[in-house]
């Protein structure tokens, strides 16, 4: 598998990720997990499916963390990928523990960082992690501490690039005093851009910028804006909404989800997808 080609999730073009090179229609692998991300899918084979096909769809970029299922998410791509096809970079993220099922609470002390990270390389049987983000800002430990730890792990040959989730411009910033920052993962949709100042500040620098909950965990499916501008194009709402991040930014990387090969499949397609001016500028107001 190569970044550029006639794959559907080439059609979108590509982002760097530092030396990295991937299409610009990621898989967000979380949702292969057990219900609210917790415990095994209940049809593993399904699920190693499920991975597969986004791979034969040209999906080269696969977003995990350890804290999905917990540590079943990242065991799940070994099993349906590993050895993996040269070109597929697999960004992980630790800093988020799972004591019980609704919980995600954070742990950035660099003890438990540097565990994580051990414990990611281990599932995913890799030597080096392309992408390693600090999953959330832990309010408890100075951030520079946490993001420090991260960098000793990539001095260490243990990780590749990194990248940060959940933060503000303020932490970006002080992250990019620390090290090379590749990527940004924050939650981002038509209708949710409290990060419009954090893309903004990604696509100035040239960071990959990664919405969580492209599809606003599906209420975008029902909005009238969408379902309007998915009538004019002749396509799904879904698709609509993952076609508005693309044209948003050209550092935006789509990272949508789902265990089922129908909806990847058609998530995928809005690689293709072009919004007229009068959809896209109705979807951005």
């Amino acid at each position: 598998m190569t970044p550029t080609g006639t794959t559907p999730a080439a059609a979108a073009g590509t982002v760097r990720l530092g030396d990295l090179t991937v299409n610009r229609m990621g898989f967000g692998a979380m949702r292969v997990c057990g219900p609210d991300i917790w415990g095994p899918p209940q049809d593993r084979a399904a699920a190693h499916r499920v991975l597969r096909r986004a791979i034969e769809l040209g999906v080269n970029f696969f977003d995990t963390a350890d804290s999905y299922g917990p540590e079943v998410d990242e065991t799940l791509i070994a099993e349906a990928l590993h050895p993996y096809p040269p070109g597929l970079v697999i960004g992980t993220k630790g800093g988020l523990v799972r004591p019980r099922r609704h919980a995600w609470d954070p742990d950035g002390r660099p003890e438990h960082l540097r565990r994580a990270i051990d414990g990611s390389l281990k599932r995913l049987k890799l030597e080096r992690i392309d992408l390693y983000q600090l999953h959330a800002p832990d309010p408890k430990v100075p951030f520079a501490e946490s993001m420090g730890a991260l960098a000793e792990a990539q001095r260490a040959g243990k990780i590749r690039h990194l990248g940060v989730s959940n933060v503000s411009v303020r932490e970006l910033a002080e992250a990019r005093r620390i090290a090379p920052i590749v990527s940004v993962q924050n939650e981002y949709n038509v209708d949710d851009r409290g990060s419009d100042d954090v893309l903004a500040a990604c696509a100035a620098a040239g960071i990959a910028f990664l919405p969580w909950f492209p599809l606003g965990a599906g209420r975008l499916l029902r909005s009238s804006r969408v379902l309007r501008a998915a009538k004019h194009a002749g396509a799904t709402p879904a698709q609509v909404a993952i076609a508005w991040l693309l044209a948003r930014s050209p550092v935006m990387l789509p990272i949508p989800g789902t265990a089922s090969i129908p909806h990847l499949e058609e998530n995928v397609a809005a690689a293709a997808l072009k919004l007229a001016a009068a959809d896209f500028e109705a979807l951005t107001r």
